[in-house]
């Protein structure tokens, strides 16, 4: 691995971001060029921390589905951008991704409202993977899911809103030409916010562990939207805690039958599992986001918008390797990628829509 830098990610208060008190130098440090690209964002909500333990549960309860159902809820036409996606990724060694599943939902609030989703699959009839419509279980099949993604997804995006608003104070500021308000603007009104719901398999047993690149898990990258907000991420040891809706099922606040919380490790049983930046300086940071915090890192999309001001963040994750001591261990988060609409330009000469083609076709 490359050499280890120590270093903190920016944190800040939900209040502060609310009464835009955040100052210059924060943000310069969270987000400018010495910097991490990465903000923490703590105090937010109470129901933040049930909600995250419930829908990350959920990646693991959904990643053990029979086969069969798992294939019903795969978008081939949005080329595996919306549903469920197992092994159509490629890593940078040219092999496809079998570590990981990953669940995407086009996730903004407004997205399936009304005529929203059909009128831009009439506009952008050759960018399915931004206009497919979501592909959910069914409430017999996981109940409960899609209910807990939305409300997760809605918070998330709220407090991205803010972080892009103080961006915005800080752009105007210092970028001449700098929109007003456009940042907040590009996260609050945009149809074209994704998430990602991950679930990491648990590895091989130790015997069978190979010497492995640092970033095989997921291969170092930058995202090319504006804010990226994750959770930090859920260890289950899937031998102890089962993920099978059988045994899982459970009464809860007099609703119907949902799934119940699995039980977290207190830690990854694996202390180089995680997410990790390349600095600016060129060594590796692992960066480790509280439970009850989020985060949120820069994209190449903010990087063009504020003409580099702000800098995206390249990064990658380990997963955990399995141990003689430690059973199968999964490794679970959710990830919800702010993105311009795809008509909004990020430069003089691209919209999105172009911009984030090139990207599409250079990873799948």
């Amino acid at each position: 691995m490359s050499i280890l830098e120590k270093k903190s990610a920016v944190t800040v208060e939900l209040d502060a971001l609310t009464q835009g008190s955040i100052p210059f130098t924060t943000l310069e440090e969270a987000f400018g060029p010495e910097s991490l690209g990465i903000i923490v964002v703590k105090g937010l909500p109470e129901r933040f921390q049930s909600l995250r333990l419930r829908l990350l549960s959920y990646s693991s309860y959904l990643a053990n589905l029979p086969e069969q159902s798992l294939k019903q809820l795969e978008s081939p036409d949005s080329h595996y951008l919306v549903g469920w996606s197992l092994g159509k990724e490629k890593l940078k060694d040219g092999a496809y991704d079998t570590f990981k599943g990953s669940y995407y939902v086009n996730c903004a609030p407004s997205f399936s409202q009304g005529d929203t989703q059909t009128s831009l699959a009439t506009r952008y009839p050759t960018f399915p993977e931004y206009t497919a419509p979501n592909v959910w279980p069914s409430e017999d099949t996981l109940p409960g899911f899609r209910e807990s993604f939305e409300e997760l997804c809605t918070l998330i995006i709220d407090v991205a809103v803010l972080v892009a608003r103080a961006c915005d104070r800080y752009a105007e500021k210092n970028i001449d030409g700098y929109k007003p308000g456009y940042l907040e603007h590009v996260v609050n009104s945009s149809v074209s916010t994704k998430a990602r719901l991950l679930h990491y398999f648990p590895p091989p047993s130790a015997d069978n562990n190979k010497s492995a690149d640092e970033d095989d898990w997921c291969a170092t990258h930058v995202d090319h939207g504006c804010l990226t907000g994750l959770t930090s991420a859920m260890f289950i040891d899937e031998d102890a805690s089962v993920p099978t809706l059988l045994r899982g099922l459970s009464e809860l606040n007099d609703r119907s039958h949902v799934p119940k919380d699995l039980t977290e490790l207190a830690q990854s049983p694996d202390p180089q599992a995680g997410l990790y930046i390349h600095s600016r300086s060129g060594a590796v940071t692992k960066v480790a986001i509280p439970r009850d915090c989020l985060a949120f890192q820069t994209g190449e999309a903010l990087e063009i918008i504020t003409k580099g001001k702000f800098k995206a963040v390249p990064h990658f994750v380990r997963g955990a390797k399995a141990t003689k001591h430690t059973g199968r261990v999964a490794r679970n988060t959710l990830a919800v990628f702010t993105q311009p609409n795809l008509w909004e330009m990020i430069d003089e000469k691209r919209s999105f829509a172009e911009f984030a083609r090139e990207i599409v076709e250079r990873n799948h």
